[in-house]
């Protein structure tokens, strides 16, 4: 491994996001994002905007990798460098990030449109199918780590 400036800051940034807090702390932001565009509240939208940027630098590493969070950060780390997988694809479990963010830009499209049943609908399956890629990725991850 590398032991450039950068990767040294990447893999800080990565333990900090594995802090529980800051990963469930950032699931609203998806839904804040969508609302703030609906309600053309721009002060809204920058906020949520910066809170994405700094969160994961708000917090300190975890103590220990037992919260469920924490293992969906490690998991997601171990499913790009180790597995050398994408996150996005037609593969199971990248078809559900694939199809979330789908949803999730059509979300921001009837926000932007003022169509609130398609921004929440796009909202809520754009969320529920990260945190159903994030539950694929932390069994296959604990199921790697109970083989070792």
């Amino acid at each position: 491994m590398s032991d450039s400036c950068a990767d040294r800051l990447e893999a800080a940034f990565w333990r900090r996001h594995a802090n529980p807090r800051s990963g469930w702390s950032r699931v609203p932001t998806g839904p804040v994002i969508v609302y703030a565009i609906y309600r053309r509240d721009w002060r809204l939208l920058a906020a949520a905007l910066v809170w994405t940027a700094v969160n994961p630098i708000l917090f300190s590493p975890p103590e220990t990798d037992d919260a469920w969070m924490t293992r969906a950060v490690l998991a997601e780390r171990w499913w790009i460098d180790d597995e050398q997988r994408s996150t996005i694809g037609l593969d199971y479990p990248n078809v559900c990030n694939a199809v979330g963010a789908s949803a999730f830009g059509y979300a921001l499209y009837a926000a932007w449109r003022r169509r609130a049943r398609g921004a929440a609908i796009g909202t809520a399956v754009g969320v529920a199918l990260k945190l159903w890629w994030l539950r694929v990725l932390v069994a296959r991850y604990d199921a790697r780590a109970r083989r070792s």
